[in-house]
């Protein structure tokens, strides 16, 4: 049967003015407030809709506005907002705003409301003049980036920031064993090699495109036991320790969903789809406790996979992870994702 996407749950933690981020149970904890980090999670997701009905516009003008309102003149980004509707930090370039500028590009590329779209797009505009000095910060920008260059060709700031991107991606090691550049696995690993892919692909860098194919097709084995997945815990790991790790959190899913999406557009291979399979059953309950974490009638994610049990909150993050992975496990339906 057919994967729908479900948005009940979403609108759910959906406000006027942004989306709350954390719940307990099914209920938005308020005093938490919102961040930066989930409402781009999910202007990508909404951007992405073919059709969008009248509640995904009124989502999507809500997600938009609230990013805007994020950014400084400069580039830089607030990132958590109070239940009150101030700035609770102070803006940075931190992972949030290349999250941001992820979720500003797609909206620019996909959005079939103009006047939307071009907010997007003036709004990506301002974040590309910042500069990261982090490496998932800067990889979440350069897909922002590679997503303006489809409907943008010639944008020369955008292709500035990738050539930055580069410069702070690290390439697979030699040791077969563990190619991957760091000690640990540690976040958001995927974005890594997904951000190799999209910058090799428009900057016709083909080594860096092989070693992004290198390291994903790494991180989906080294993440795969018994014919499932089984992911990366909260906690991190490196090479030699225990597994299965928990708490296997649904974002790092989402994170390797999309980076095979981005490896199956550039090689057509159809192993990537099988990943991206692997990915969504994985939240149907393919996992190493068997059990499913989503809810499947509402859209909700529960927020990790513990040792033989769920969390059962169902906060913003863990939401649109899934939500995410089942858009893009309907591969022939959504193009041009990076």
């Amino acid at each position: 049967m057919p994967r729908t996407l479900q948005l009940g749950h979403l609108a759910h933690l959906t406000t006027r003015t942004g989306l709350w981020e954390h719940a307990l149970g099914t209920e938005p904890r308020t005093e938490h407030g919102m961040c930066v980090d989930d409402v781009a999670r999910a202007l990508v997701v909404v951007a992405r809709i073919e059709k969008p009905t009248d509640e995904v516009r009124t989502m999507t003008r809500t997600y938009l506005a609230f990013l805007e309102a994020a950014l400084h003149d400069d580039g830089a980004m607030h990132n958590r907002r109070n239940p009150d509707g101030t700035w609770g930090d102070d803006a940075s370039t931190d992972d949030h705003w290349g999250r941001a500028l992820h979720a500003l590009g797609t909206a620019a590329a996909h959005l079939d409301d103009t006047l939307l779209a071009g907010a997007a797009r003036i709004a990506a505009a301002t974040a590309m003049g910042a500069r990261s000095p982090h490496p998932r910060s800067m990889a979440y920008a350069a897909l922002g980036a590679a997503q303006l260059l489809t409907v943008a060709p010639d944008d020369l700031q955008c292709r500035r920031i990738m050539l930055d991107a580069r410069r702070l991606l690290r390439p697979a090691l030699v040791d077969v064993t563990w190619p991957w550049p760091y000690e640990r696995l540690t976040y958001a690993n995927a974005v890594l090699p997904q951000a190799m892919l999209a910058i090799g692909r428009h900057l016709e860098a083909h080594d860096l495109e092989a070693d992004g194919l290198r390291l994903l097709t790494w991180l989906v084995e080294e993440q795969t036991h018994l014919g499932h997945l089984s992911m990366v815990p909260a906690h991190g790991r490196a090479s030699g320790d225990r597994r299965p790790g928990f708490d296997q959190q649904p974002i790092e899913v989402a994170a390797l969903a999309e980076a095979a999406r981005t490896a199956y557009e550039l090689t057509g291979d159809r192993r990537w789809t099988s990943a991206v399979e692997m990915c969504a059953r994985w939240f149907e309950g393919d996992n190493d406790c068997g059990i499913p974490v989503r809810d499947e009638a509402t859209g909700g994610g529960y927020d990790g996979l513990e040792d033989g049990s769920v969390n059962q909150n169902q906060g913003a993050e863990s939401t649109l992870a899934w939500l995410a992975t089942v858009q893009l496990s309907q591969l022939d339906s959504l193009a041009g994702v990076s």
